[in-house]
């Protein structure tokens, strides 16, 4: 039996980490030369990617809303139907639905996210740079030359602008606005593919309206549709030795005028003043970093979660688009972005706010679900149209409107997207609690999806539900045989997930009869696939793994999901441990960046920290740019992977975030489990206010395998579960009354109020 020693008097946590410090910045010796190794900034609608070439310093403009949005032409075709599909799918005729459905992806332009342009400075005369720094805390890119030269640059956390402050240098300094190369023959036969990027000229555009003078420079460029967006410069020199400037991107539909708009922008900004825009910048980035804090002794792992929150800051806010494949840095390349930049949500969107929920940024993680609802009325009308059904499904492939772009057709055309995108309806309530929430968005999304696989899926003979057609992303890539005829585990979990949440859902609104109908449905569904002989799960019945993949679909139930937990018994356990197993044995030959950190995810909620490390380390060492885009590919050529090419996409620097928080703190099922996968080299570690289900943030501080102090802050109130860190040991407790905590076999129910703050500390 463990003792308890109550304390009528707070114990104040004391504070392990902080934001991040000097060494968690980027820290060079020189302006990178390829944009996809610049020093990133960014605010969530606009950013800039900082570097050079020749005697320039060169700042890429992107904007999030840039985009050219014309309709794909196959799509308003009468065949193009889910019935169509499957008929054509059931008589092997795979090359029909390529040409309809996937075939305008590659061949076609757009839709696709555009670039906005370059910012460049000729730096004559300033020598090479011996410093550049990206201080994280302060979202501040600082370069200094041999000659004293200095620039400061950033773009403010709020408002859609840039500034740059030089000291050092002799007016006039010289900049220049080079706009992409969208104009050409629009006719012009694809020269490249969605990975590699068709040239720009392919869009058609007219050619830009371009002015400057001694202090200012503009464009303007209209794009399809009457589409305009306008970048606009202006800078003035306060001395001899000094000259600050301040640009900013704004859009428009036809009949606006966005360099109007631009120029009031920047005037605005020049009035309140360098200095002042700079503290109300710091003082947001120092409230984001006041919402949580990590110290690892893996100065790797703790150096690279604190850059990828810093790119989650940068990427995403209320008010903008949610991140896309490389938010508000699309490449540079005077080309169409890999993949279009567009938005995929057969993995990239979900893993990209993975982090938000624990690491305490539900804001941010909003930011999401809002673009999410307001695209909900054109997901639905392609439901109608496509399937001919009611409820709620999503283009796999979307645009910023959320109408589709194609691809793949067994992915672009799933019928559980809308399920995995309702998971993070489920997890900003359940970390947040917010019942208004749950009952305006969260349930209605669920319902709507829920309602919508009932209409699809079909009664067996043995009265089980199945799908027509389903798929395991991206198992088979494009060919015939990533049609399956069976339910695959991929969507066999996010709809059991689904009903089981729906059901969840209506009990807590007090929707009795419609939880009723939900749990009567998941019972219709089979259970997942899992081998006789050890237990793993299959991609679908009677069909294993069959060799190295990148994407993990077939492990959902394990993580994100959570069906298969180590917390449920033997048989999970067994199943977890013998799925990872089969990773390993098949190995890495076909896996991307993002595969190591979703693996460390899923090592994570297996327990096992030394594994989950280790896929972390390799991702930071081996896919990562220096200045730590994901870039898909083993950079490092150590056999990490056979893909060594590099195409930046964000997804995997998040799902990177989002495994380290799994290894210091987990609460799915809604038990609370301290330091879960910790490596047992790992002898001091702490975290401050991680945020777990049912809006309590907990901070905690573990040395030479013990932990040594706890503190529970409850948001909302109602009772918390907490896996006993303490063991058998005796502890001192304060902020509750003995008879509000209760031990249940190892498991302490705590009571608690809104607002009440709980410490569990070793004696």
């Amino acid at each position: 039996m463990f003792r308890i020693s109550i304390l009528f008097f707070c114990v104040q946590f004391i504070s392990y980490a902080g934001v991040p410090n000097s060494r968690h910045d980027l820290l060079f010796n020189n302006l990178a030369t390829r944009w996809d190794e610049a020093v990133p900034l960014g605010n969530g609608m606009v950013g800039a990617l900082i570097w050079k070439e020749n005697d320039r310093v060169r700042f890429s403009l992107d904007r999030a809303d840039l985009w050219d949005k014309r309709p794909v032409a196959n799509f308003q075709k009468p065949e193009f139907t889910f019935q169509w599909l499957s008929q054509h799918v059931l008589k092997d005729d795979i090359r029909s639905v390529q040409d309809l459905i996937d075939a305008p992806y590659d061949r076609e332009p757009a839709p696709t996210k555009i670039p906005a342009g370059r910012l460049e400075m000729e730096i004559t005369g300033f020598s090479s740079p011996r410093m550049v720094r990206l201080d994280l805390a302060k979202a501040l890119c600082t370069v200094q030359w041999a000659t004293g030269v200095e620039m400061q640059t950033f773009v403010h956390a709020v408002e859609p602008v840039g500034w740059f402050r030089l000291h050092g240098v002799k007016k006039p300094l010289r900049l220049q606005l080079i706009p992409p190369p969208f104009g050409g023959d629009s006719e012009k036969p694809a020269g490249g593919d969605s990975l590699s990027g068709q040239e720009l000229s392919r869009l058609g555009y007219p050619p830009p309206q371009l002015d400057s003078g001694s202090q200012f420079c503009s464009y303007r460029q209209e794009g399809w549709g009457g589409f305009q967006f306008a970048i606009y410069c202006s800078w003035f020199y306060p001395d001899e030795k000094t000259v600050i400037g301040v640009w900013t991107i704004a859009s428009g539909e036809a009949g606006h005028h966005p360099l109007t708009a631009a120029r009031e922008r920047v005037n605005a900004a020049l009035a309140r003043s360098y200095d002042q825009d700079f503290n109300s910048h710091t003082l947001w980035w120092k409230r984001f970093w006041e919402k949580s804090s990590i110290t690892l002794p893996d100065a790797i792992i703790e150096t690279q979660w604190y850059r990828e929150m810093y790119k989650f800051g940068s990427a995403s806010r209320r008010g903008a688009p949610p991140i896309s494949l490389q938010a508000v840095w699309t490449a540079d390349e005077r080309r169409i972005p890999p993949w279009k930049g567009d938005f995929h949500h057969d993995l990239n969107t979900q893993l990209s706010y993975w982090p938000c929920y624990s690491a305490n940024h539900l804001e941010e993680g909003l930011a999401y679900l809002d673009w999410l609802w307001e695209v909900k009325p054109a997901a639905e009308a392609w439901t109608h149209k496509f399937y001919q059904l009611d409820g709620l499904n999503f283009p796999g492939v979307s645009d910023i409107q959320g109408q589709p772009l194609g691809g793949w057709n067994q992915y672009s055309c799933s019928p559980t997207t809308a399920a995995w995108l309702a998971h993070h309806f489920y997890l900003q309530w359940r970390y947040s609690m917010d019942r208004e929430f749950l009952k305006i968005r969260a349930y209605p999304w669920i319902r709507s999806v829920a309602t919508f696989l009932q209409e699809h899926s079909l009664r067996l003979k043995d009265g089980k539900r199945s799908l027509p057609l389903s798929s395991s992303p991206e198992i088979n890539d494009n060919r015939l045989e990533a049609w399956f005829r069976q339910t695959t585990n991929y969507d066999l979990s996010l709809i059991r997930w689904l009903y089981r949440t729906a059901a969840e859902l209506a009990e807590e609104l007090g929707y009795d009869s419609e939880a009723l109908t939900w749990k009567t449905t998941l019972s219709e569904w089979p259970e997942l696939a899992r081998a006789e002989e050890d237990g793993r799960l299959l991609v679908a019945p009677g069909y294993p793994l069959p060799a190295s993949h990148r994407h993990f679909s077939h492990l959902m139930a394990i993580h994100p999901l959570g069906l298969i937990d180590r917390a449920n018994g033997e048989q999970d356990r067994r199943t977890l441990e013998n799925s990872l197993a089969e990773l390993k044995r098949l190995g890495p030959d076909y896996w991307c960046g993002y595969s190591y950190a979703w693996l460390a995810n899923m090592y994570a909620r297996a327990g096992n920290g030394k594994e989950a490390a280790e896929a972390l380390r390799i991702f930071a060492q081996c896919f990562c740019s220096p200045n730590t885009f994901h870039l898909n590919g083993d950079q490092s050529k150590t056999g990490k992977s056979k893909f060594t090419y590099r195409p930046f996409t964000l997804e995997g620097n998040f799902a990177f975030a989002a495994g380290v928080q799994e290894m210091l703190l987990q609460s799915q099922g809604g038990v609370i489990r301290l330091f879960p996968a910790i490596p047992a080299s790992w002898d001091k570690v702490s975290f401050e206010t991680l945020r777990v289900e049912g809006a309590f943030l907990l901070s905690a501080r573990r040395e030479k395998g013990v932990v040594w102090e706890v503190v529970i802050q409850s948001e909302k109130g109602g009772t918390t579960r907490l896996e006993n860190p303490f063991g058998a040991r005796d502890y001192q407790i304060s902020g509750v009354k003995k008879n509000d905590i209760r031990d249940d076999k190892g498991i302490l129910w705590l009571s608690t109020q809104a607002g009440q703050r709980i410490t569990l500390k070793n004696p």
